[in-house]
């Protein structure tokens, strides 16, 4: 008889690693030196030496070279899977060495930094800290990120709801990619977030890099932070059966939405009514029915937000506060209903919801509570 052995998920490399290995296969063909199928890179976070495959590399000027990889994240439903990510380096004199990272065709633009390359800081220190060590003395390398598909990739992201353009970001905080899509994950994420419930009853529940990097940019304790991917139901539930006395949910409002239409796995390949449950909250406050119908047919919850604060502008009304606050006190009272039905304990929850440009569109009551204790 055959026992099977449990699956267990693949974990790969976020797309600064591959921009990265790019820079580092040019640099050294630049140098002259021998580039096999391979480079090594340092990982930074976590600290750790990887081999990343290079695909092509070849000099395209006297100073110039371009090295190409592709993207592999891993068991992760990952759109950017196998897409081509280009390095084009530039070595020129200089006083001090020193590394220039630019974002090329691909790469997304940020509307609220004047359109500044998405390429955060884990992806420039990864490639700064990497290339800075093969650089001769008296000589800097000018690195130009280019993803040829990720102008089209980004069309099927939420890119765009956070002001980025054009493109896709280096984004992350690490090197490893975790398929949060992948339901063997789950028991990861339970895992972590048990171990940080015997530190602190008081948890914050992040959806996603940008709710974990707005609530360390907030100054809220990173020993309290926990990334729940889409998993918010499950989450919960754990959470209680570890002893949390409250949680803090953090997230982008197009994402948190969902909670207050009793959507626990927000993953939007298995339910979205966004618009329903923004529409839904908008009749409820009175708004006249042309409006609610220019919000159900809105293409995005952004453009629907967008529209409200149009209205509030033109009329002098306070719509934005009126419904978002309702939606957030939905959100705390269907989040603890929840965890009520599946554990019969009562757990404190508030919410907190940003916008695209990661300003803080509302918190609930009890979400103040629980900013203001720390």
């Amino acid at each position: 008889m055959t026992i099977s052995q449990p699956f267990r998920a693949r974990s790969g490399y976020t797309l600064p690693v591959f921009a990265c290995a790019s820079a580092i296969a040019a640099l050294r063909y630049l140098h002259r030196e021998d580039v096999r199928d391979t480079i090594s890179l340092d990982l930074i976070e976590p600290a750790q030496q990887i081999e990343i495959a290079i695909e092509q590399v070849a000099r395209i000027g006297e100073n110039t070279a371009l090295a190409i990889t592709r993207s592999d994240p891993g068991d992760n439903l990952d759109l950017t899977r196998h897409t081509p990510v280009w390095a084009i380096v530039e070595l020129q004199p200089s006083d001090i060495k020193g590394v220039i990272i630019r974002g090329g065709e691909g790469i997304g633009k940020q509307i609220d930094r004047q359109g500044e390359a998405a390429i955060y800081s884990y992806a420039k220190r990864v490639i700064e800290e990497n290339l800075k060590r093969l650089l001769q003395p008296k000589e800097k390398a000018i690195v130009t990120i280019i993803l040829p598909e990720g102008r089209r990739l980004a069309m099927a992201t939420s890119n765009e709801a956070f002001g980025v353009v054009e493109g896709l970001s280096l984004l992350g905080t690490t090197g490893i990619s975790q398929p949060l899509s992948a339901a063997s994950q789950l028991e990861a994420f339970q895992e972590e977030m048990a171990k940080k419930a015997k530190q602190c009853d008081r948890l914050v529940f992040c959806v996603g890099e940008n709710g974990l990097d707005l609530a360390q940019q907030m100054g809220i304790n990173p020993e309290r932070l926990v990334k729940t991917a889409n998993w918010l139901g499950s989450m919960l539930v754990a959470a209680a059966m570890q002893g949390a006395r409250s949680i803090l949910l953090f997230g982008y409002h197009g994402k948190l939405i969902k909670l207050a239409g009793g959507i626990f796995h927000t993953h939007h390949h298995l339910a979205d009514g966004r618009l329903e449950i923004l529409t839904a909250h908008c009749a409820q406050m009175g708004i006249p029915a042309p409006i609610l119908q220019q919000i159900f047919t809105s293409s995005t919850a952004e453009a629907a937000l967008k529209l409200l604060r149009e209205l509030d502008e033109q009329d002098g009304s306070n719509w934005v506060d009126k419904v978002y606050s309702e939606i957030a006190q939905t959100i705390d009272r269907r989040s603890q209903d929840y965890i009520r039905k599946h554990t019969e304990k009562e757990v404190q929850v508030g919410s907190v919801l940003f916008d695209r440009e990661r300003s803080i569109l509302v918190s609930s009551r009890m979400g103040n509570m629980l900013l203001a204790r720390g």
